[in-house]
């Protein structure tokens, strides 16, 4: 019997195809190449049988992936504000503007009134001054450089002393007590995972002790039976002798949002208060790029900056001018609510949200809203429940819808539950419901 595969065509048959049809003209031929020779081997391995949807549409279905960036806009259904896959905090439109103004040349480094070489952090120095109280600031690439930026330069020559109930992971299998090693400070644990008391503390210092570290457990919560010491005790016991107090806090909370029911996470503000030093990061409750904060005494700081590592971490131009723009919001709260589209979404008011529900619904035939709860994500405020109205979608198979979202240009990313596919406008546009419409009529049609 004659074999299937002799009967392959022939790569140059296809890239005359590809010619043809208008692919090279899209594509580079190198990239169409690979893809004519990636689909004839797929098919070679498969027995010989041409692909369903006919050669040129599969080498074209191949190499538009190849040339797919990894990075493309996605509309955000889940309801998770910081969804940390979908790049956390998006940025608030001063922030875009401020980064596009960074893309070609720009004053870095340059100061206008004197024309000669300036400081690219005086302005994030300045406002993170403004709006955390602190003597003086800076920031790195993210929290972790922060954190392992300070061990090194205080404590790497000798011990940080930290509660065993603050020896956290936070995320992707990056440990609080792996980033001491590296530092070149050696871990002394005290008290237990849930009660570690001043008393602790106090029995651990030693010659070589360099550094008091506090860390807010901001992913997860421990309750019962548990007690910890305050970060006002810890400086009032490292200060007479010398020793600095950090304060890894995480989020980086700048304003109070209790009246918008979340309660749980130290201010930034209320740390700087107490003496300490503190790390936050950029990209969750900020809302701005990624980055890390240390903000506190001059001194320290100053040691800081003064490390060759701070140069290695430095952020780059888009992240200096994209976190200036976030800052500057900050100078009013109110502003700041309104403006910064994390906060927008944490202090969504509830009848607005039921009242684009109510909106999102309508445009998509079978479509009924559900209450239900958003989260925050990013390892903030852990526990939260955000109360929300979702519009919801009874479907035969949810996984099939929600990959078919997933395939739109733009994707939708959606979640599930007891047999729906559910949308949470609070992390949605209002623009974007023409999107989810478009793309549910998609997904149906296919």
């Amino acid at each position: 019997m004659n074999d299937p595969r002799q009967a392959l065509p022939a790569v140059n048959t296809l890239l005359d195809e590809a010619d043809r049809s208008g692919l090279l003209n899209r594509i580079p031929r190198e990239v169409v190449l690979d893809s004519i020779r990636a689909v004839l081997d797929a098919a070679r391995f498969g027995g010989g049988a041409t692909p369903s949807s006919g050669w040129i549409e599969a080498v074209t279905r191949h190499a538009e992936e190849r040339s797919r960036p990894s990075l493309v806009g996605v509309v955000n259904a889940t309801g998770v504000v910081l969804h940390t896959n979908l790049g956390r905090a998006p940025l608030a439109a001063a922030a875009y503007r401020a980064a596009e103004q960074a893309l070609g040349y720009s004053t870095l480094e340059f100061d206008l009134d004197t024309g000669e070489r300036g400081s690219r952090q005086h302005k994030v120095r300045t406002l993170l001054r403004e709006v955390t109280g602190a003597d003086d600031g800076f920031a790195v690439t993210n929290a972790a450089a922060a954190i392992f930026l300070l061990l090194n330069t205080l404590a790497g020559d000798g011990e940080t002393i930290v509660s065993r109930g603050e020896l956290v992971e936070i995320g992707g299998s990056f440990r609080i007590p792996d980033i001491l090693a590296k530092s070149g400070s050696t871990l002394r644990e005290v008290g237990t995972t849930n009660r570690t008391r001043l008393k602790d503390y106090t029995l651990a210092l030693g010659p070589r002790t360099r550094l008091l570290l506090k860390v807010h457990t901001s992913n997860f919560e421990v309750v019962g039976f548990t007690e910890e010491t305050t970060l006002e005790e810890l400086v009032r016991l490292g200060e007479p002798r010398g020793i600095p107090t950090v304060h890894d806090i995480g989020s980086g909370l700048l304003i109070d949002l209790s009246d918008f029911g979340l309660r749980g996470e130290p201010l930034v503000r209320d740390s700087v208060a107490a003496g300490a030093t503190v790390v936050f990061s950029g990209d969750k409750l900020v809302g701005g790029p990624q980055a890390g904060m240390i903000v506190g005494p001059a001194d320290v700081i100053e040691k800081a900056k003064s490390n060759p590592l701070a140069r290695a971490l430095r952020p780059d131009k888009f992240t200096i001018a994209a976190l200036e723009a976030t800052l500057a919001l900050y100078r009013d709260p109110n502003h700041a609510l309104t403006e910064i589209p994390t906060l927008s979404m944490l202090a969504s008011d509830a009848d607005v949200l039921r009242t684009r529900a109510e909106k999102l619904a309508a445009m998509i035939p079978d479509a009924v809203t559900l209450a239900g709860n958003s989260a925050v994500g990013g390892g903030s405020f852990p526990g939260a429940r955000l109360p929300t109205t979702l519009v919801g979608l009874a479907v035969d198979s949810p996984t099939t819808m929600l990959e078919a979202l997933r395939r739109h240009d733009p994707p939708v990313i959606a979640r599930a539950a007891d047999g729906n596919v559910l949308f949470d406008v609070r992390t949605m546009r209002d623009e974007e419901f023409t999107v989810v419409q478009d793309t549910v009529r998609s997904a149906r049609a296919s």
